[in-house]
């Protein structure tokens, strides 16, 4: 007897040790899962070192050995003291570039303090003493240092410290000067608006006239005794956007230009950039509906213009994804990415804008151009190659050679030297978290495994976390559609679970991925210990299969997505170890906008849903994003409204839970007001919740902590 109970009591203990439990806590306020890796690689011009920003210190290491050879700063000791947060090199490699004081605006806007450091005499200097900066950056020639501030844009010579003023009618909610608007950096993701020449000696930089832009007012509650209001310009699908220039300053003569890019004022500036000849400025121009793409050629002296490159859309032009464009040194030719024969591929241009010849094709898409090593005229990428769950890195040369560099199943994303000698391979599968390893590029040789979070695998294997199992089904056309599932750890084919279906859907996004982790994955795994299955689903719609399936959601979002969740289900619904009374959805964002309408126009289909964030009306949101897939509401009002789940509220079945940040200044809260307003009007039971003064990302560890628990609470009690 006595030892049946020790022989039960060491299994008890076992199996304990073997699967530990994940708690909220374990995910938001503790960090039980940290994923290392190497941020802040600077590659050194010598091709002999990189550098990295580590415990507040700018270090330097030997590329061959992988070891530290000088620490070229340390922030502590500097005086005055700094935490420094970001750095960068001047062309020389003699100055550094100190951010520190860093202040988030939106997404990628932010104010901070910056200090010039010089590696020779060991000073470090404030760049301004005149009020906080924004995106500076060194001119080529490092001798220069230009920023933004408050709408405004103006440049430092650093042998003197003169700080001199480029534009002054900079102002808040009318005109911006070296920076965007709100719409451009959330949708064509970048805010650091102006460009240094070649040679240092010109300026070119965006101007924005928002007066005309409508104001969104976002209250803020805070703990003072009368909520404040933060008016922003906000444009909305159908209405005014920013009239936008690009002007050319002459840093010599003072003059500034402004670029003749035709008479059309209704359009976008997605990109500018400078060719290898310093009179030459390359400007992307769209028009408003996002399906007519122009590259201009602009004579920075004169202003004139000569559209070198058209591309014509009979959707859109999906310029976040066809981003990459490359000037070669020699003046002559540019490469360039389109999707023009149905997927991603690199092309060759002259300057003249004549195709000189496609460099990849195949049915797979090109992910991201690294780089051209015109010393060996190769071009090196990654691409959906092997699977469009996967990413591998290849090299081709201009005349077609094509060389596989990796090997390993999974995603690679590479960050390689600008010699192009060594590359890093940041290296994910669903099998392991991320491991980063350094390689010599000729030979393809791994000289050193920079971090290989052998650790965090020991963690995830105390606590048993579920192993992703790759499946696919055919929606309603014969489509085949991928996804992956997360099984309890003691999972037993003989018994039925409840599914919880997790997906985001938005067009050209992908979660289904040869990759350890993803969105809210630690929340996913501890359902699985609860009991749980998760499925993680990618709709028709989203990326990495082609132009094709892509685009398939053209002026019409929400209708493919929908019948594809509701033919997941259905699929989920066949196994015999799914419940099928208890298929649940949710979703964050564009994933609550779908969570949403399934629980409206596809009722009955899910037994409970959350929505976070959600759009629920894309006449809410705002003009790149929405037009681009939908055109405006002018144009195609049917497209907006024929599958919003604001239309459907009365058919709302099953537990449905919605929450928002009363701060979300990317998808307004107006969103689920609205919804809420029809839920009630018809008549209809629902749960809400909203977090005070909380953006789209509902931020902060102890606010993350009460949201994944209320919702796991939800899950538990409705599913």
């Amino acid at each position: 007897m006595n030892k049946l109970l020790t022989a039960v009591f060491f299994a008890l203990c076992i199996t304990g040790y073997a699967q530990k439990q994940i708690t909220v806590e374990d995910f938001t306020t503790k960090n039980t899962f940290p994923q290392k890796t190497v941020r802040g690689i600077n590659w050194m011009k010598d091709g002999k070192f990189y550098s990295t920003l580590e415990n507040n210190k700018v270090v330097k290491y030997n590329i061959t050995t992988g070891q530290p050879v000088e620490t070229l700063v340390d922030g502590s000791t500097l005086n005055p003291k700094i935490e420094i947060q970001d750095y960068s090199f001047s062309g020389d490699e003699k100055k550094l570039l100190l951010t520190t004081d860093f202040q988030s605006i939106y997404r990628r806007s932010f104010t901070a303090n910056y200090f010039i450091y010089d590696l020779t005499g060991k000073s470090v200097k404030p760049l301004s003493a005149n009020g906080k900066q924004s995106y500076a950056a060194f001119s080529a020639d490092g001798s220069k240092v230009a920023f933004v501030r408050e709408n405004n844009l103006f440049y430092v010579t650093l042998n003197d410290m003169k700080e001199v003023q480029v534009t002054d009618d900079g102002k808040f909610n009318h005109i911006i000067n070296g920076t965007t608007d709100w719409v451009y950096e959330e949708e064509f993701s970048f805010v650091d608006g102006f460009y240094w020449s070649p040679d240092g000696k010109k300026l070119a930089y965006y101007r924005f006239d928002e007066s005309a832009v409508r104001e969104y007012n976002l209250q803020r509650w805070g703990k003072t005794l009368y909520p404040t209001d933060y008016r922003f310009k906000y444009p909305k699908a159908g209405e005014v956007n920013s009239a936008v220039e690009i002007w050319i300053y002459n840093l010599d003569s003072k003059q500034k230009v402004k670029a003749d890019i035709g008479t059309e004022k209704d359009i976008y500036i997605p990109r500018v950039k400078w060719t290898a000849d310093a009179s030459i400025l390359s400007i992307r121009k769209l028009n408003r509906l996002q399906n007519n793409l122009d590259i201009f050629h602009t004579n920075v002296s004169t202003g004139t213009s000569t559209v070198v490159l058209n591309e014509k859309s009979e959707t859109f032009i999906d310029l976040e994804f066809t981003d990459d464009l490359i000037y070669l040194a020699d003046g002559k030719q540019f490469i360039y990415t389109t999707e023009r024969d149905g997927y991603k591929h690199l092309y060759l241009y002259g300057m003249d804008g004549k195709l000189v010849k496609q460099i990849t094709q195949g049915s797979f898409e090109v992910s991201q151009l690294i780089g051209l090593d015109e010393k060996t005229n190769t071009l090196y990428y990654t691409s959906t190659e092997v699977s469009p769950l996967e990413r591998h890195i290849y090299s081709i040369t201009l005349s077609g050679k094509k060389t596989k560099l990796s090997q390993a199943a999974g995603i690679h994303t590479i960050n390689m030297s600008g010699d192009f000698q060594f590359y890093i391979d940041y290296h994910t599968s669903a099998a392991h978290p991320t491991v980063v390893s350094l390689f010599k590029t000729k030979g393809n040789a791994l000289q050193k495994v920079l971090e290989d979070n052998a650790t965090l695998a020991k963690v995830l294997d105390d606590y048993g976390f579920a192993a992703k199992e790759f499946f696919s089904f055919k929606t309603i056309d014969g489509t085949s559609l991928n996804g992956y599932m997360l099984k309890p750890k003691n999972f037993d084919a003989s018994k039925q679970y409840p599914v919880l279906v997790y997906q985001y859907s938005g067009p050209g996004s992908q979660n289904v991925n040869n990759l350890w982790g993803g969105s809210h994955f630690f929340f996913h795994q501890m359902l699985t210990q609860k009991g749980y299955i998760v499925a993680v689903i990618d709709s028709r719609g989203t990326g990495g299969r082609g132009e094709q399936f892509k685009k398939l959601t053209y002026k019409q979002l929400g209708k493919y997505e929908l019948e594809d969740h509701i033919a997941g289900a259905k699929f989920l619904s066949t196994l015999e170890y799914v419940d099928d009374s208890r298929i649940g959805i949710w979703g964050w964002s564009y994933g609550g906008y779908m969570s949403s309408l399934a629980m409206t126009k596809g009722a009955g289909t899910f037994k409970m849903g959350i929505a976070v964030a959600p759009v629920t009306n894309w006449r809410f949101y705002d003009t790149i994003y929405t037009e681009r897939y939908l055109q405006t509401p002018q144009l195609n009002a049917s497209g907006y409204d024929d599958n919003s789940p604001s239309t459907y509220a009365n058919k709302l079945q099953g537990n449905f839970l919605l929450i928002h940040g009363t701060g979300d200044d990317n998808v307004h809260f107006q969103n689920s007001v609205v919804l809420q307003d029809a839920l009630i009007n018809a008549g209809k039971q629902f749960t809400s919740f909203y977090y005070p003064d909380k953006h789209h990302g509902i931020q902060g560890a102890q606010t993350k902590y009460h949201l994944y628990t209320m919702m796991l609470n939800y899950v538990q009690e409705n599913l």
